[in-house]
């Protein structure tokens, strides 16, 4: 087993991958950016490094900074997470390099099943196949075009490096073409660091099915079971299950074998997730995620089995310690993904900004993976995963009814989350009864009247006379306890910050007035409209970006544009002009 082991990850997964270290008596490395000094990954590892800069790319996809760090702390492995840098072969490659073992499939693995058009070919050698789409990448509109117009509407354009729905948009007919291969290599390039597209026939119902597999470095390969993924909003999963429930065992097991061939056909090792899109009785190959899931809990709860612990002991060279005669599926588990959005309806608005208070549930059968406690801070910067709430059941009936118990356990205050939705969800008739796909919830769930509002916790009545002060010493984070007085102690605590919800994806607080205002903080990075044009209320005339997502901001009346206050690239806040249009 390693010795000290540096998780190049913040948030949530960084929390669970340094909480399986200790368990196993593993030294634990934090990286940070200077947003992230106080956060609860960095009080929780045994040391901290920071890498400097703000954004992701500044901070933690900074590879030159990232392999200074990995060097200078002595760590002999590196965990990944998921996101930023764990699907990506040269920072695995980089880091073998400096004979560091990465925890995580061979560089080789990645590089196959992260280019989704590699991916397709390799599977289809296996015979594992997937809908029709494309093995060539985007390179002008009408390349889709013309697949439309043989396949048929709708088109999925996709980012070729990435997956978990970023860089995905779905293209409803030949004028919403360039419009969406725009937006999806700037959402591509924002959370993946590439820009490469490639297309396939989207399925208009389907299921979200996925596959978890732990394949060792001795020649076993094993199925974890299924999990269903498809209560989604911008193909992004908000609840997923284990196992996917509604569906026959037999198909069950073909997809199982089938990822089992898959991972085998690219020389995997490591865990790692083959998705499927399950319609009609037939399934159809998705891609491959090269690395943990964020889902990774639900299948821990129906088997038994760690696997972050069995991800670092596999990187050890260790051989897995179980066959398939010995994974044993028990009842039924559910992960509720609580993200920092108001659900605004389903406009699903990010709401950035700090936790006064957090009380997570509890109870029988009941788990809270987060990165964060009362007084942390979500920031634009980063994804607004709160936490993941996860329950365990009997069955699936028995998940459902605690999952909604837990939900209404949850106190999150001092920002808007999705909880109010994820009740929704679980409680709507159709999901109950299992009969719901991937685009359920944005286009039939009745989301009317479903908001979250943001609320302040009380300030403390209690005066803080101790504060522990982290102290950078080159570039190495320590945290250093200091008494204080009494009153300096009070002045230096934050004091709480009240955020309300935004009112819809269009001008938050418009009005119809035809002051066109930013519902949320973020970065602007598309005008659609200039000074002298004509528009009727409902066109996009401003792109935002917050929390890696694109809203489209709204006209809330018909008339002309008389002015426009921001530039592609400018912050702003919740509240800011961004156009101004008279009737």
């Amino acid at each position: 087993m390693f010795s000290k082991v540096l998780v190049a990850n913040r948030g949530e997964i960084a929390v669970r991958v340094i909480r399986a270290c200790r368990e196993l008596g593993v030294t634990t490395v934090a990286v940070y950016s200077e947003l992230d000094r106080e956060a609860l990954h960095v009080r929780l590892a045994d040391e901290a490094y920071a890498l400097g800069g703000q954004t992701a790319a500044e901070s933690y996809i900074n590879l030159d900074r990232m392999l200074e760090v990995i060097s200078e702390s002595g760590a002999d492995a590196v965990h990944p997470g998921y996101g930023f840098f764990s699907e990506n072969a040269d920072f695995a490659r980089a880091i073998t390099e400096l004979g560091v073992t990465f925890i995580g499939p061979p560089p080789e693995a990645i590089e196959v099943m992260g280019d989704k058009i590699s991916a397709r070919e390799a599977a289809e050698r296996v015979g594992v196949f997937g809908v029709p789409g494309t093995t060539e990448l985007i390179t002008n509109p009408q390349q889709v075009l013309d697949f439309g117009s043989e396949h048929g509407w709708p088109v999925a354009i996709k980012a070729a490096y990435g997956g978990g729905g970023r860089g995905m948009k779905v293209v409803a007919d030949a004028d919403a073409v360039e419009a969406a291969i725009e937006s999806a290599q700037r959402e591509a390039l924002a959370y993946f660091g590439r820009d490469e597209i490639y297309m396939e026939r989207y399925l208009s119902n389907p299921r979200h099915v996925e596959v978890q597999v732990l394949a060792d470095a001795h020649g076993t390969c094993l199925s974890l079971g299924t999990r269903d993924c498809s209560a989604q909003r911008r193909h992004q999963k908000l609840i997923e299950e284990a196992p996917a429930p509604g569906i026959d065992q037999s198909i069950l097991d073909a997809m199982g074998q089938a990822a089992i061939d898959v991972a085998i056909g690219c020389g995997y090792t490591n865990a790692g997730t083959v998705e499927f899109l399950y319609e009609d009785g037939a399934f159809y190959y998705l891609e491959m995620n090269t690395r943990l899931q964020v889902e990774h809990p639900v299948t821990e709860l129906v088997t038994g089995i760690d696997l972050v612990e069995q991800q670092l002991r596999v990187a050890s060279g260790e051989a897995l310690s179980f066959g398939a005669d010995d994974i044993e599926m028990r009842g039924h588990a559910i992960e509720i993904r609580i993200n920092a959005e108001d659900p605004a309806e389903g406009a699903f608005l990010p709401s950035p900004g700090p936790i006064n208070k957090l009380v997570a549930a509890d109870g029988f059968g009941t788990r809270f993976d987060t990165g964060y406690e009362s007084g942390d801070e979500i920031s634009q910067f980063y994804d607004n995963l709160v936490g993941k709430l996860c329950v365990w059941g009997s069955d699936r009936d028995t998940a459902i009814r605690r999952a909604v118990r837990a939900l209404d356990e949850m106190v999150i205050e001092g920002v808007a989350t999705t909880i109010p939705a994820d009740r929704a969800i679980l409680t709507a008739d159709a999901f109950v009864a299992n009969e719901h796909s991937t685009n359920w919830v944005e286009n039939t769930l009745d989301l009317t009247g479903v908001r979250s509002a943001a609320s302040a916790a009380p300030e403390s009545e209690e005066p803080l006379v101790e504060r522990t002060v982290p102290v950078e010493v080159d570039g190495r984070r320590f945290d250093v306890k200091m008494w204080v007085p009494e009153q300096a102690a009070a002045a230096a605590a934050p004091a709480p910050q009240r955020r309300s919800a935004a009112a819809s994806s269009s001008s938050a607080s418009g009005g119809g007035s035809g002051a066109v205002t930013a519902p949320m903080q973020g970065t602007i990075v598309g005008l659609k409209v200039e000074v002298g044009d004509t528009v009727s209320a409902g066109d996009a005339v401003v792109v935002l970006e917050a929390m890696k997502m694109e809203n489209s901001i709204d006209a809330d009346i018909d008339g002309t544009v008389v002015e426009i206050a921001v530039a592609e690239g400018d912050s702003v806040g919740a509240g800011d002009l961004l156009v101004k249009i008279e009737a």
